[in-house]
């Protein structure tokens, strides 16, 4: 078993540090559709796990640049409020609701994740508001040196504040939602957006497993082999995201999250989890 957690948990390292995802995404489904484990317990270990996950790719992503550290620290402070709200929530919500809740909010992540903006969109003026807390930055691509800066802060900040509680609800680091919420809501470019949220997830999860840590819900038997899974796969993501294509990284995200939503959303309807 230990094996087949440290395996699974590379994947969901890989996949975290790749998509911005956060690791969650996988090890919850792993735990609960593969190997049984009470849906709380995964999503305590899950946590855990995305912690690690969030401190093996973020330095190596802002150390190249590629993370905005100071729209990561604006964000987060709605994230965190929200991370408290959700852990409360999780022991008030029946196991079966949250299995269903985490695979519905996958499948709306995994169709707004395809929606495109135009040029036209992406390179609109940026908000007064974005300049005046040094919120824009410059990333090198194919084309040369792009400055960005976040469009709708109102509307992106409330976002994070839901990823937080679905953070704190299902142990996905919101890592999902967050990218979503730069990438379709703040408009920022999609490699930023990941990298960013692999930087924001830590914070999220370490806000809300403090909750599941005092209520019993962090089996050190299963986070062991899980944080040094995801620790090594989260290290060899990092490496292939500065030459992935952001095609690829969509049709990855999306594939995965798919697939593992119908099967929560399956399993949670027959009070299987």
């Amino acid at each position: 078993m230990t094996g087949v957690l440290a395996f699974g948990a590379a994947a969901a390292g890989f996949v975290g540090a790749l998509t911005g995802l956060g690791g969650g995404v996988v090890i919850v489904p792993l735990l609960t559709l593969g190997l049984g484990v009470d849906i709380r317990y995964a999503v305590g270990t899950s946590l855990v796990a995305v912690i690690a996950t969030s401190s093996g790719a973020a330095a190596a992503y802002v150390e190249e640049g590629l993370s905005n550290v100071r729209i990561g620290l604006f964000f987060e402070v709605a994230t965190t409020v929200g991370a408290l709200g959700g852990a409360w929530l999780a022991a008030r919500v029946p196991a079966s609701a949250i299995a269903v809740i985490f695979g519905l909010v996958l499948l709306a992540s995994a169709s707004t994740s395809w929606r495109r903006h135009p040029p036209s969109v992406r390179d609109a003026p940026p908000e007064p508001l974005a300049l005046r807390l040094k919120l824009d930055g410059v990333l090198e691509t194919e084309e040369g040196p792009r400055r960005y800066a976040p469009a709708r802060l109102p509307l992106a900040w409330s976002l994070m504040g839901v990823a937080g509680v679905l953070s704190g609800l299902l142990g996905i680091g919101s890592g999902a939602f967050k990218v979503l919420a730069m990438d379709v809501a703040a408009r920022l470019p999609y490699k930023v957006s990941t990298t960013t949220s692999n930087f924001m997830i830590g914070v999220t999860a370490a806000a809300s497993a403090g909750v599941y840590l005092s209520r019993g819900w962090v089996e050190p038997g299963l986070a062991m082999p899980v944080v040094l899974g995801v620790l090594a796969g989260a290290a060899l993501g990092t490496r292939v995201l500065a030459t992935a294509r952001v095609s690829v990284l969509r049709a990855v995200f999306t594939a995965i999250i798919v697939v593992l939503a119908a099967e929560m959303i399956v399993q949670g309807l027959k009070g299987r989890l």
